[in-house]
């Protein structure tokens, strides 16, 4: 475990997936969940080279067909640490003969956190290394926890999102997405969960719907708040488990359409690089106002 702190905040991290482990204010307080493996025994992986599921877990590009489980190999992969100051740190995974059997391409994926006051910036480099186009998907998966609730209370909270009218998408057949939008209720922006709200899996938008989502206490204030460039985003917690977080995940990319049988680079949302070409993007997590 290394960490990252200033006055404001002290971060936590794992070489094992380059995961974030926790959060904390100047007071002590956590804001990160603690990855109890009774509600779900993680905190926020890194989603790569896929987002979410495939068909079948099944993909296929250079002629071959390939495994691959939800979320991709990246989440339980050591990485290497490569550069640790005082407010900042990254970490680096590149291709193994292990990687190359699942995902025929040679590629750098660093993993950097920075401190910025009270905001943490999340930094996603990717690099083909290879002679060829690759084709990828990447996210996060931060988990927070929800003001107010505890370990095996009923979940209720408060979202604020930067659009007042959005659409989902469902991800509920075979782990992958099927057509058509359906609105999600807001009051004037403040979308309120609970655990029913996630009976069908992850709630899903895509179309860069929402840029800017905020965790809101009961006096409707943010505790925690993401600003994303992502083209989507998913939000989620495990329905029927009592558990106090909530994912707000943001992505390049989705899951496949139900059935879809079509190639790797045709899958939607999938980013490419050239070779020797690489790609650079990156989310902020801000605690407090």
């Amino acid at each position: 475990m290394e960490q990252i702190k200033n006055d404001k905040l002290t971060v936590t991290i794992s070489n094992h997936g380059a995961e974030l482990q926790s959060i904390k204010d100047a007071e002590g307080k956590e804001y990160l969940w603690d990855g109890d493996e009774n509600f779900w025994n993680r905190h926020s992986p890194i989603l790569f080279p896929i987002v979410c599921g495939l068909w079948k877990d099944t993909y296929r590009t250079e002629g071959k067909e390939f495994k691959l489980g939800r979320h991709g190999f990246a989440r339980d992969t050591d990485f290497q640490l490569i550069i640790a100051g005082q407010d900042r740190i990254t970490y680096a995974l590149t291709d193994s003969e292990e990687t190359l059997k699942d995902y025929p391409y040679h590629f750098n994926l660093a993993i950097s956190y920075r401190l910025e006051g009270n905001k943490l910036h999340v930094i996603w480099h990717v690099e083909n290394t290879d002679d060829k186009t690759i084709y990828f998907q990447i996210g996060g998966h931060p988990a927070f926890r929800v003001p107010g609730m505890h370990k095996g209370d009923y979940l209720k909270g408060k979202l604020r999102f930067d659009n007042k009218e959005p659409e989902r998408l469902y991800g509920n057949v075979g782990g992958c997405i099927t057509p058509g939008y359906h609105k999600v209720e807001t009051k004037d922006g403040v979308w309120e969960f609970n655990e029913d709200s996630f009976a069908d899996d992850a709630v899903i938008f895509d179309r860069s719907q929402l840029k800017h989502i905020e965790l809101l206490d009961q006096e409707e204030k943010p505790v925690v708040t993401l600003d994303i460039k992502t083209p989507a985003v998913g939000l989620w917690s495990p329905t029927g488990k009592h558990a106090p977080f909530i994912c707000i995940e943001p992505w390049y990319g989705l899951h496949d359409w139900a059935e879809f049988d079509g190639e790797f680079k045709d899958k939607y949302l999938m980013n490419q690089l050239l070779p020797g070409a690489s790609f650079m993007s990156e989310y902020t997590i801000t605690i407090g106002e």
